[in-house]
Formats: C-alpha cells, structure tokens, sequence
C-alpha cells in the first residue's frame, strides 16, 4: 500500500536532531512518506546555533509550488518559519490548502539561538495561528508569544481565541518527577503525564513531537490518539538516545512505540496524573473464559456448567429492582465460586462486595476510584483505541479489555474491528492482563488464544446460540485445553 504522503516545512539542522532532518526521520519510522520545504539553513551543532540564513521568498514558493503539483500532502507539520516574507509565503499557501496543518512554533532553539525575527511573532500569531488544526508550543514558546508568565489551562484557551482549533502544550522544560502536557480544544482537555526520563539527550523532541502528530493523523488515527501515539514515540526515543557530540544528544528515531514504559496516561486533571490508583491485577486464573450477560437468569442458566468468570451487564432495570438484580448475583455467583463483575453500578458492586467492577470509558468520569481502590476490588476498563488505552492506564486496573477484535452485532460500536494483529500489538504494547471481546466464535478462538490474553469475553456466541449451556462447554474446554498446553 502506498504510504499516506506529509510535509514539513521547516529549518534545517546540520545536526541531524532537530527541524527537517527529525522531522524526516519521525515520518519514516511511522510509516509515512515525507517531503520538505526548508525555509532556513542554520549552523548550529549539540550545543551551540551560531548562525541562520533564511530561504528567499522565491525559493520557499517554489519549494511548496513543486511539491503541490506532484506530492499534495495528507497533513502539514510547520516548524521554524522565521521571518514576516517567510510566513507571508506560507500563509497564503496554507489559506488554500485543506488538509491538517500541526504547528511546532520554533522560536528559540535548543542550544540557545533566537530562530524567529521578533518583528515576525505579531505576524505569526494573526496569519498563522489561525489557519492551524493543532498548535504545540513548549513552556517557553508559550511565555514568548503571551510575553508572559502563565498558567497552563489559562494560557491554553487564550492560545485558541487566537484561532487554533486545537492547543497542546509540551511540558518537557518544567521540574519534578513527572513530565505533564495540557490539550484542549476549548470544549474538552486533558493532561497527559509521564515520569519525567533522566537522559539528557533529548535534542529534537519538540520538532519529533509535532511530526510524529502529523504521520499519525496522516494514517487517520484521532487527535487524542495522534497526541498519544506521538509522546510514547518521544518517549521511547529519549530512552534510548545517546549522545554523539559534545552537547545532548538527538533522540532515537526507532520504530513504532512498542513498550508501555513509554506510554502516557491520561487524565482530565494535572493532580489526577500524579496521584493514580493501583488495583489489583487480575491472572489468567481469573478471567479466562469470560461470559457477558444480562440477566440473573442468564447466571442461573450457566454458573452450574462451570462458568468461573461473568460480566453482569443490566441495561433494563432501575432503582430498587436493579439492587435486588446485582444483589442476587453476586449472592450466586458467591454460591459457585464465580468471580462477577458489575458493569457501569459501582456503588452497588461496593454495597453487595462483588468481586469486580468493569467500567466502560463512558463511566470513568462518574466514578470514585479511591474509594475502589481502598475496597480492594477488581477493576477492569473498556479499550477501543490509544486514548481510551492511555486513559485506563492512568487508573492502573486489574485488566483493560481490548476489542471490539472482529465484527460484533452485540452493540452499536463507533470503533472497527481490531483484528488479530492489533491484538497482538496490544499485547506486546500492555503488561497489564488482557481481555479480548468482540465478534469471538469458535471458529477464531483460536487465532485469538495464540495472541496470549488472559481472557476471553464473549456474548453473542453463547447467549444467542439454541443450546447456550453446550455453547458455554465448549468454550471452556478450548481455553483449558489452551492453558493447559501453555504450562
């Protein structure tokens, strides 16, 4: 297939860390094709900018000319524009363009040098802010256009009535032991944290991030996801940077993020970010086969063919008869030795001591998870791509459930099916256990088994067949048989 096609329009390093030439090597490593139009040739090397030489007009026009009538591109990372004839240039291209422009406003550069004309900062802001989709200044770039000390959600929506549709500021030159960053979009935000990497060699970051944003939009993937596929690519890079000269070092231009030590959580508050529960994790043992159901009648029907794991999902009942629904179950599932969890009501999972709660991405927001976490319950959340990941991450459950991994007509979902290589991604990605859910039949539990996940959820395959109790038999017996063989 051919590889989505983005640009960089930008400043070149001779260092090879930062502006075009990290720009180009984050685009190749995510699997997108990239192009450039350099507005600037610098001398700079690790610790020092010693000089820059801006491109004419006539050169950056013909740069993006040619490149329009051959290599139109998906999506537009802009970097260091410098000068007000540069930016009058750029402007009037990307007035006319419509596809996904990503700003990384480069005004100082890491070793030291001023890369934009102060003159040019009042152009930038009326005629380039407002023709961009995500802007990404770091702390300093923020004090420098605000001409100001600042507070981040603060500064973050005064950038947006600047006519950024979106904001994320990059939190990598603030203290502590955690690195936090803040989007928004004027109507929805969050935080997104890290612990902050001791290696110093980190020369690049900032250009790397806002490519790295622009190669995940230009595969398609939402923004939230793009902010968060992007910082576990910086991540993992600052881990394994090394230093080359005498200044720090380029971060590591490697693979696509492949660990979770490099994976942010995400939070709708800064305090959130630092303080994360911890549950208990769940094992195999523990989930296993794991049957999703309706009603008490649906546990009646299959705790006694040896159903260990349930998922207690009611959708018809309120108030009183729903307490009595779960406090029943629960009193059930005791009675078999079944571990239960209970969708959505966690007060009343609490209130009846259930095993476990599952939450989906919906109720994260309602719920207490100090006081979850004090009971010493089982929490498991609902995954359907890299944000909701980095929002159950923050939360450090028991297990997260990835899915929906195939075609399912259980429920409406917005999200398509994974498929088996997604769900072996997952696996290598996550260190927490896994519960694969969606479209499962015999016929591809199999395939799914092989990804190694610690559970099987299933619904439709067992509740809607004529005979569900065999149904339930024979699941059960291929994932024993499956365990078994992995011992």
């Amino acid at each position: 297939m051919k590889k989505p096609i983005v640009w960089t329009i930008a400043g070149s390093d001779p260092g090879g860390a930062a502006g075009i030439q990290a720009d180009i090597k984050t685009f190749q490593a995510l699997g997108v094709h990239g192009c450039s139009v350099v507005t600037a040739l610098t001398a700079q090397n690790s610790y020092q900018c010693l000089e820059v030489a801006l491109s004419s007009v006539a050169m950056v026009e013909k740069q993006m000319d040619v490149l329009k009538n051959d290599l139109q591109a998906k999506a537009i990372k802009l970097g260091m524009l410098g000068s007000i004839e540069v930016m009058q240039a750029v402007s009037s291209f990307i007035k006319t363009y419509d596809g996904y422009i990503v700003c990384d406003p480069v005004m100082i550069s890491s070793s030291g040098g001023l890369l934009m004309q102060e003159n040019a900062k009042s152009y930038f802001i009326k005629e380039i802010i407002p023709h961009v989709d995500v802007l990404t200044p770091n702390l300093d770039e923020v004090k420098y256009l605000l001409n100001r000390d600042f507070n981040i959600e603060d500064a973050a929506h005064e950038l947006l009535n600047l006519g950024a549709k979106n904001v994320f500021i990059k939190g990598g030159h603030g203290t502590g032991n955690f690195c936090q960053d803040y989007w928004s979009n004027g109507e929805k935000s969050a935080w997104l944290t890290m612990e902050r990497r001791s290696n110093l060699n980190n020369h690049g970051s900032g250009c790397t991030l806002s490519a790295a944003i622009t190669a995940a939009i230009a595969l398609n993937y939402d923004l939230l996801d793009a902010l968060v596929i992007a910082k576990a690519y910086v991540s993992q890079g600052i881990r394994t940077a090394h230093q080359y000269g005498r200044g720090p070092g380029p971060i590591a231009h490697g693979s696509w993020p492949m660990l979770q030590e490099d994976l942010p959580w995400m939070t709708t508050t800064a305090e959130e970010g630092i303080h994360r529960p911890l549950f208990k994790r769940c094992t195999v043992d523990d989930l296993g086969f794991y049957l999703v159901v309706d009603s008490l009648a649906w546990l009646e029907k299959l705790l006694p063919v040896g159903v260990k794991t349930v998922q207690l999902r009611i959708k018809n009942k309120q108030g009183k008869a729903l307490e009595e629904e779960i406090k029943n179950s629960i009193l059930l599932a005791k009675k078999y030795n079944a571990k239960l969890f209970i969708n959505d009501y966690w007060e009343l999972a609490l209130a009846h001591q259930a095993y476990g709660v599952h939450l989906g991405q919906e109720d994260i927001s309602s719920a207490d998870f100090e006081k979850l976490e004090k009971s010493g319950i089982r929490l498991g959340i609902s995954t359907h791509c890299y944000y909701e990941v980095a929002r159950a991450h923050a939360l450090q459950p028991s297990y997260i459930a990835c899915g929906p991994v195939f075609p399912t007509t259980s429920k409406i979902m917005p999200f398509a099916p994974q498929g088996i290589k997604n769900l072996r991604y997952w696996r290598a990605l996550l260190d927490y256990p896994l519960v694969a859910i969606g479209g499962i039949t015999l016929d591809n539990l199999t395939d799914v088994l092989a990804c190694n996940v610690e559970g099987i959820a299933l619904i439709s395959a067992v509740l809607h067949d004529p005979y569900p109790e065999q149904a339930a038999q024979n699941f059960l017996k291929m994932c024993e048989r499956h365990t078994k063989e992995c011992i």
